[in-house]
């Protein structure tokens, strides 16, 4: 597949390095611009661009950038995507350490994949939110295998969460279906589920045991 991946740090970094190993084509791109990519393209063979031209054709899309971030990615960055492109969103709210106050999160109760949609203008499915970002290296395993680590997923689009499951499938992870985008608080930040290694069955059980409340430090 095309895969596009905006955020070159350590989700977005990684990525690129599995999703080019599986023989995906692979476009990279971050807010510094492509010549800061060199020493990755070189690495993992992915093609460094700039942010408006890494959605461009690609099946998928991997936003992995902070959340105070998000509006200053362009309007109509999705327009020259594939068909039916799934848009991958790893982001997460941190008011205190990095984003500063989301009124729209804090105060009228978006999740903060609900926000990302509405500044992007297009529907995302919530994954690798909660993941160590060198388990992405480290710890794939086949189907079936008893360790191998869970992820949950979450979104509207049926047809794109399906096709962000077979992806990370493929990168050597279960999936959780986490429910919508309304649900995914379930997985954000200090949540029974953020950063657990789990399989399908703990995971399930630490979705089911999250809150709504946002605790004190993890609001702005």
């Amino acid at each position: 597949m095309r895969i596009g991946i905006i955020g070159a740090g350590n989700i977005g970094g990684n990525l690129t390095r599995r999703l080019t190993a599986l023989g995906h084509d692979v476009y990279v791109a971050n807010s510094r611009g492509p010549h800061t990519l060199t020493a990755l393209a070189e690495e993992t063979g992915a093609t460094p661009v700039t942010v408006e031209e890494a959605p461009r054709g690609a099946e998928i899309v991997v936003v992995t950038i902070p959340l105070k971030a998000v509006p200053d990615l362009p309007s109509g960055l999705f327009d020259e995507a594939a068909d039916g492109v799934a848009v991958i969103d790893t982001g997460n709210y941190y008011p205190r350490q990095r984003d500063g106050r989301i009124a729209a999160i804090e105060d009228e109760g978006l999740t903060e994949s609900r926000w990302t949609e509405l500044r992007i203008g297009h529907p995302v499915i919530k994954a690798f939110n909660g993941t160590y970002a060198q388990d992405i290296l480290d710890r794939p395993l086949p189907a079936g295998d008893p360790g191998r680590i869970a992820l949950p997923v979450a979104g509207d689009d049926e047809a794109a969460k399906r096709k962000v499951r077979d992806l990370i499938d493929e990168l050597g992870f279960d999936t959780v279906d986490a429910g919508g985008i309304d649900d995914s608080w379930r997985q954000q930040p200090d949540t029974p589920v953020y950063g657990l290694r789990g399989g399908v069955e703990a995971v399930t059980k630490a979705l089911a045991e999250a809150s709504p409340e946002r605790k004190p430090e993890f609001s702005g």
